[in-house]
């Protein structure tokens, strides 16, 4: 069943509202009718099963049927801190990361990250790595949609790392002497509620210093096995690893 994420005020106790872009497209590329079911999930995270009542151009209506009670998000809360990549990279690790039960990305301004973002074209960008977050939370049946934060450099994350319960950071050094066990030893770690921070350098991985300094803040350098991994691999490998961990 088609999921849709909408505004609290678009939904009451009986009825719901989907209007903009999502009753187009229930309309032109779903091409539902009145009668037809979809899920509407508010910004408190209340989903509910709605039978369309009415269609107009830019508006779509429905009664409320039952409540959604499954809950499809992850157990622990984890923050991806991605060193920003080259290309549209970041746009594949959101849509990713999203599916994978993320509850927020932050990018992170490394020093060997290659691209840099000026204000204005930080803030176009932001609005479509919110849209690419909306609808990849959309096709997972995820209960909320995941938080894109405006970017931070290695200070202001040294800054925030006493906020999270553990915070790992991928550290191919790690990989290189052969480490495996410590990832495993902190993902057991791990239970419901849980504040957790995965921090992923850019291409090039994370400059030594930069690695030290979070050390030195309480974050955990881990390896993520004998293979280095380019960068959009060790996010999802890290989420992965860690839905693993609490769900299955």
């Amino acid at each position: 069943m088609q999921r849709y994420f909408i505004a609290n005020k678009q939904m009451s106790e009986i009825q719901v509202t989907v209007t903009g872009e999502d009753a187009a497209h229930i309309r032109k590329v779903m091409r539902m009718a009145v009668g037809d079911a979809i899920i509407c999930v508010n910004e408190t995270g209340r989903a509910v099963v709605a039978t369309i009542t009415a269609l107009s151009e830019d508006r779509v209506s429905g009664d409320i049927l039952s409540e959604e009670t499954k809950q499809t998000d992850l157990p622990v809360y984890v923050t991806l801190a991605q060193g920003l990549p080259k290309g549209d990279k970041f746009e594949y690790i959101i849509q990713k990361a999203t599916e994978l039960g993320v509850h927020a990305i932050v990018p992170f301004i490394a020093e060997r990250s290659i691209v840099k973002w000026d204000e204005k074209k930080m803030q176009k960008k932001l609005v479509r790595f919110e849209k690419i977050a909306k609808e990849a939370a959309e096709q997972s049946h995820r209960s909320s949609v995941p938080t894109i934060l405006s970017p931070l450099n290695r200070q202001s994350l040294v800054t925030n790392l006493h906020t999270y319960d553990l915070c790992l950071v991928c550290d191919e050094d790690e990989a290189k002497k052969g480490g495996k066990s410590v990832l495993k030893e902190q993902l057991e770690k791990v239970a419901s509620g849980m504040r957790v921070l995965i921090i992923v350098g850019p291409e090039g991985g994370m400059a030594r210093q930069e690695v030290d300094q979070l050390t030195q803040a309480g974050a955990i350098p881990c390896s993520l096995g004998p293979r280095i991994l380019r960068t959009e691999t060790a996010s999802l490998y890290m989420l992965a690893a860690l839905s693993y961990q609490v769900e299955l």
